[in-house]
């Protein structure tokens, strides 16, 4: 019998574990989702600003365009935001599979840019906002910053760190 107490004190101590891990989940999602209610205060869901401009691959984009066959992941990011590196490889992931555009801001000259997605090997289509006018026009002032836009309307908005799974159910659920 004294077998047995030791495993249900280690059995009771991994349920705990787990059910304070769910908890703390459940608060880090829902303080997330109120810090981006306020961030987008600002941002209208429809009437969105235009975005269309050229790739640095000279490609025309025309996000609100694009939105109306499908929803558009769009990426405002920083070569000089931490964040950033951890939410760009993602984006990259979702580029092969979904519409994405990305928004380089205040990044640098054009080649300056394109050497770095060299570097990093993204393939996700960027336009470089070396002034930050179109970050400002969609009034976003923190990077990473991610929008889904479906039929020409501000689906979902989050800023700051991302996941992958994240992206995904946003770009599902649009």
């Amino acid at each position: 019998m004294d077998k047995k107490a030791p495993s249900k004190t280690m059995l009771a101590r991994v349920l705990n574990g787990v059910k304070q891990l769910a908890i703390m989940l459940v608060f880090f999602t829902l303080f997330s989702a109120a810090i981006d209610l306020w961030r987008s205060k600002d941002i209208p869901t429809d009437n969105l600003p235009d975005l269309q401009a050229m790739t640095l691959n000279g490609n025309a984009v025309d996000v609100l365009a694009m939105s109306y066959h499908e929803p558009v992941l769009v990426y405002f990011w920083g070569t000089w935001c931490p964040v950033c590196s951890f939410v760009s490889p993602s984006v990259d992931i979702m580029a092969s599979q979904y519409s994405v555009v990305t928004v380089a801001m205040n990044s640098g000259e054009d080649e300056k840019l394109s050497q770095y997605l060299k570097h990093k090997q993204y393939d996700f289509p960027v336009i470089n906002d070396q002034r930050g006018r179109l970050a400002h026009d969609w009034s976003v002032n923190v990077t990473p910053t991610l929008m889904v836009i479906k039929g020409g309307e501000l689906q979902f908005y989050t800023s700051g760190f991302t996941s992958l799974p994240g992206m995904w159910w946003r770009m599902l659920l649009a």
